[in-house]
C-alpha cells in the first residue's frame, strides 16, 4: 500500500507540474492590469477551450496530491 501511494504520488505530481507549466501566465505590471483587464472584459474567454482543461487537471491532481499526501503521513 505504501509504495503504490509513492508511485500514485510520483505520477501527480509530474502531471501537476506539466499541467501548471503549460498554463499561460497572467499578465503582469501596470501595462497588463490596464490591458488585461479590457481583453478579460471584451475579449477572449478563458472558461473554454484547453486552459480550462488544463485548468480542471491541475485542480484534480493537486487535490489528489494532498490527499496522497495526507494518507501517506497519517500511516507512518
Amino acid at each position: 500500500m505504501d509504495l503504490f501511494l509513492k508511485i500514485i504520488l510520483l505520477i501527480v505530481s509530474v502531471v501537476l507540474t506539466g499541467s501548471i507549466l503549460l498554463q499561460s501566465g497572467n499578465s503582469a505590471g501596470l501595462s497588463g492590469s490596464i490591458g488585461g483587464g479590457a481583453e478579460q472584459l471584451f475579449g477572449k474567454k478563458k472558461s473554454q477551450g484547453y486552459e480550462a482543461i488544463l485548468s480542471k487537471i491541475s485542480t484534480a491532481a493537486a487535490i489528489v496530491f494532498i490527499l496522497c499526501s495526507l494518507v501517506l503521513v497519517a500511516f507512518e
